[in-house]
């Protein structure tokens, strides 16, 4: 069939219009091409930026802990600073997790081997917890058993032990457990071992940072102002009318020197077995060479109150208090009229108002190996940083506000070595178990 004069072929026209329709449709796939690849980037750099919905975030804290998620551990033992230490190791683990640390129970009684006598006290009978978490925002944070909504199980994390259980498998496992499906468990409820026995994934300064935010209960604080006020008037009593130089001196201005003074028995039965697998000689320190010792500290104006820092079991033994260099005049609790402070409480309180007495003494003088003098020398270490007074082991060679020393090393002039704590060690172990490698 002919068509009439002037009219176009249909199937040109449709191949016409395919072919405009293509175009079109390329066009819009360029433009779109165009967008993804150069504007949208450029748009970060000012612009809205997509935001990814993330719910674990929408119930975080202000300083950027999760609120909904904790990490539960097993009753904190052994002495006071041991549970510090597990403590502290416990709160990083939290941490490491993004999760709030539920306040542990600590323990009242030291029984090492008895688990089941273990006296259970609660955290914030004996540190402040919102005190924590204000000067800790930001870093670690604790929670409450009542903050728990049981929206989910429980999940129960085990803990390895032995020599196969290296850093590394720890360090595997907390990265498991990071994830999902484990981590959409409200609660992670860690299983096993104590804490302080835990493998170590932090620096000291992590350890510091713990540290400082625990602060004693107002009660406990009372104390140890109290037993501090007696040393320090006891002090100014035996200056008194000695000469001109101490005339209008207040007894805060009194001076006094702590010694933590390990030579109980089973001490010495510890650090003789320690010496023997170490192959090191620095570890026990004798009662006359303790003396010795501490009389060599050289800048010490006579006389000067020694706060014997000791066991109980010691308290009988007058001859402690005999011996020391002229000019220094040793007091324990017992002769100082203070026991019956001490008595009024369990042991780990009594322990944490011996560690205060220490930590606030002119001169602290300890062993390396005791994690109780450790812990004390890193406290007054980072005071001293913290004040501008040292910035670290390099202020070693120069005279510092609250010098430490320890005396189960010989230092110069036959007395204690100096001793500041290596605030860049990658890892606590030092502290944990003790040195005689010590930054001064």
């Amino acid at each position: 069939m002919d068509l009439p004069s002037g009219s176009k072929n249909p199937r040109l026209v449709l191949r016409n219009l395919d072919s405009l329709l293509y175009k079109c449709l390329a066009l819009i796939g360029l433009a779109l091409f165009f967008r993804a690849v150069v504007v949208l980037p450029l748009s970060s750099y000012g612009g809205m930026r997509p935001q990814k919905l993330d719910l674990g975030q929408s119930l975080s804290s202000d300083n950027g802990i999760r609120q909904n998620k904790f990490l539960e551990v097993p009753q904190i033992v052994w002495g006071l600073n041991n549970q510090k230490i597990a403590f502290a190791r416990a709160c990083l683990t939290a941490r490491m997790l993004n999760r709030a640390l539920l306040m542990p129970s600590l323990s009242a009684s030291l029984f090492y081997k008895e688990v089941d006598r273990l006296q259970p006290i609660s955290f914030d009978r004996v540190f402040q917890f919102e005190k924590f978490n204000s000067l800790c925002s930001g870093f670690v944070q604790l929670g409450r058993y009542s903050d728990i909504r049981n929206e989910t199980g429980v999940y129960e994390v085990q803990k390895g032990s032995g020599r196969r259980w290296t850093v590394q498998r720890d360090l595997d496992q907390l990265k498991q457990v990071s994830m999902d499906p484990v981590d959409g468990h409200e609660v992670l409820r860690i299983v096993g071992k104590n804490p302080f026995l835990w493998q170590d994934h932090w620096p000291v300064k992590d350890y510091a940072r713990v540290f400082e935010c625990l602060v004693l209960v107002d009660e406990i604080a009372r104390e140890a102002d109290r037993v501090v006020s007696k040393i320090r008037d006891t002090g100014k009593q035996l200056r008194s009318g000695d000469d001109d130089e101490h005339d209008g001196l207040s007894s805060q201005q009194v001076p006094y020197i702590a010694v933590h003074m390990r030579i109980e028995i089973d001490w010495m039965i510890h650090c003789k077995k320690l010496e023997q697998r170490s192959n090191i000689t620095q570890i026990c320190s004798s009662k006359k060479e303790i003396m010795e010792r501490v009389g060599n500290i050289r800048g010490i104006k006579p006389p000067t109150m020694v706060y014997l820092a000791v066991a109980d079991s010691l308290l009988e033994d007058s001859s402690i208090l005999t011996g020391w260099s002229e000019g220094l005049v040793p007091i324990e609790k017992k002769k100082l009229g203070v026991d019956g402070i001490y008595k009024k409480y369990p042991y780990l309180i009594q322990s944490a108002i011996d560690y205060e007495v220490c930590l606030r003494s002119d001169v602290f003088v300890g062993n390396s190996f005791s994690t109780f003098s450790s812990l004390v020398a890193l406290d007054r270490t980072q005071k001293t940083i913290r004040m501008g007074l040292a910035t670290g082991s390099s202020s070693c060679g120069v005279d510092v506000r609250w010098p430490s020393y320890a005396y189960n090393i010989l230092g110069e002039s036959n007395g204690p070595h100096r001793w500041m704590t290596n605030m860049s060690d990658s890892s606590l172990q030092a502290i944990s178990y003790g040195t005689n490698v010590i930054s001064c």
